[in-house]
């Protein structure tokens, strides 16, 4: 390991993220100059400080997040449609 390389605890640190997001990261190749070093406690990612110049971390995919509560006592809003709306 030189000081020119961190690892995926160190790039967790720096971008405010888990050590398994930086190495799920790693493993999808967007630190292109990224090597997996095999070790007796398993593999280690080494990642050169200039692959973070620049660094732009992937936006969120998924599910949406839930609406907020916006209602009376908490409760969300919902307006009635054709099936199962007052009449």
């Amino acid at each position: 390991m030189s000081e020119d390389e961190l690892t995926t605890s160190q790039i967790a640190r720096e971008l405010s993220v888990t050590s398994a997001t930086a190495r799920l990261w790693c493993r999808r190749g967007l630190f292109p100059n990224a090597r997996a070093m095999d070790t007796a406690r398993g593999v280690i990612w080494m990642v050169p400080r200039g692959d973070l110049k620049g660094f732009e971390p992937p936006k969120p995919t998924g599910r949406p997040p839930k609406p907020k509560a916006s209602g009376p006592n908490g409760k969300v809003k919902v307006k009635p449609g054709k099936k199962g709306g007052k009449k």
